[in-house]
């Protein structure tokens, strides 16, 4: 008899283990509402531009000192493309090893674009003090939509490109970099 309860009893467990892990409740018109914006945010991007050895895809938006720059801008050079916030802890920590890669490549051709995801982001004032606490001299465009961010699938931050001298895309690096990894990603591009 207690085998038999013994084993109803382990065959209960097992049926309310597979029920727990394959019943999934209606989600909340909280989580439909996000999940809609999450698909409308995307819908008109076209993602399947934006991979290694394609062009990438032009834009052109303000800068941090109220001018308009165009990715195209900067053809005939080397360019890190960088998608970061200011409260992205990977972010922080990146930001002093591209400053003085900067620095340091500005006049050998390459340059470096940083996009600060505005959308997600503090506010201008947050992201002018974080400017000014970390001497960024580089150019920062102002993502206000997310619509650039969308469209270089810059899903987990920070994402940076490493774009040759033709505009097209060599990497793609999901993740923060180092000085040294910036210049072995852009030493043996064109």
């Amino acid at each position: 008899m207690n085998k038999n309860l013994l084993s109803i009893a382990i065959i209960a467990v097992a049926v309310a283990i597979v029920f727990v892990n394959l019943w999934k409740p209606a989600p909340t018109e909280g989580e439909k509402k996000k999940e809609t914006a999450v698909e409308e945010d995307t819908k008109g991007a076209d993602l399947s531009k934006v991979q290694e050895g394609k062009p990438a895809p032009d834009f052109e938006l303000a800068t941090l000192d109220g001018d308009r720059v165009k990715l195209s801008d900067y053809k005939g050079k080397k360019l890190i493309l960088n998608f970061w916030a200011t409260w992205c802890p990977p972010c922080n920590a990146e930001m002093p090893h591209m400053q003085n890669f900067y620095e340091k490549n500005k006049d050998n051709g390459i340059e470096v674009l940083a996009v600060n995801l505005m959308s997600m982001d503090n506010g201008l004032p947050v992201i002018k003090d974080f400017a000014e606490d970390y001497g960024l001299s580089f150019t920062i465009p102002l993502d206000q939509k997310g619509d650039i961010g969308i469209q270089y699938q810059a899903f987990t931050i920070p994402t940076s490109y490493i774009i040759d001298s033709n505009g097209v895309i060599a990497k793609k690096i999901v993740g923060p970099m180092d000085e040294d990894m910036m210049m072995n990603l852009t030493k043996d591009i064109n």
